[in-house]
């Protein structure tokens, strides 16, 4: 089992990733993330890099494109076990990605408020956050991926003892990830499915 090297951590709910980010560093865990949640860690004193400089790759499009990037998906699907794989992450420079945690763009709440127009709703679609859930689930062979904060505490567990987490644990945790972007997109879809086209003024155009 090799030793977890990398984390990348974008969230909306922050709860307690204070606590669990600074137990990653104290692992010698490097940690990549963007936005609010690398703000939030640096205002605790944690050491963090931002996606935009692991990629070299900007973010852009008013925040559409932070994270998707081959460097990201690249660093969590490749197969660390694969010799073919090893290779190809060598000549690329990619660099293995072992621990995500992401939780998605609220769309419920977002929907939920009788102002909320289409355009609102649109926006508050989470791209990068379920391609990268859905890239660490496929990959749980490698990748650690976190939806929820209560699963911190057993992740640092196994991390302190035996540098990694184990695969029964990983699979878990990947199963939870298909719960829940399973559930995301059905929310969605039963949302945009209330939306009249011939009425609603976003189609006026």
């Amino acid at each position: 089992m090799r030793k977890a090297e990398r984390a990348l951590i974008s969230l909306t709910d922050k709860s307690g990733i204070e606590d669990f980010a600074r137990e990653l560093e104290k692992l010698g865990i490097e940690i990549l993330s963007t936005g609010g949640t690398a703000k939030k860690m640096r205002e605790n004193g944690i050491k963090v890099k931002d996606v935009a400089e692991f990629t070299g790759f900007p973010e852009m499009l008013d925040g559409r494109v932070k994270t998707l990037h081959p460097k990201v998906h690249g660093g969590i699907l490749a197969q660390k076990h694969n010799p073919a794989h090893v290779k190809q992450m060598e000549q690329h420079g990619l660099q293995p990605i072992d621990i995500v945690a992401v939780n998605l763009y609220a769309f419920e709440k977002t929907v939920a408020n009788p102002a909320c127009t289409l355009a609102d709703a649109i926006e508050n679609i989470d791209i990068g956050g379920p391609t990268m859930l859905r890239s660490s689930a496929k990959n749980f062979r490698d990748v650690t991926v976190i939806v929820d904060p209560a699963d911190y505490p057993q992740v640092l567990k196994e991390l302190k003892e035996q540098g990694n987490t184990t695969l029964k644990t990983r699979f878990r945790l990947a199963v939870k990830v298909f719960e829940l972007t399973s559930t995301y997109d059905t929310a969605i879809t039963k949302w945009l499915k209330t939306v009249n086209v011939d009425t609603n003024p976003y189609f006026a155009e």
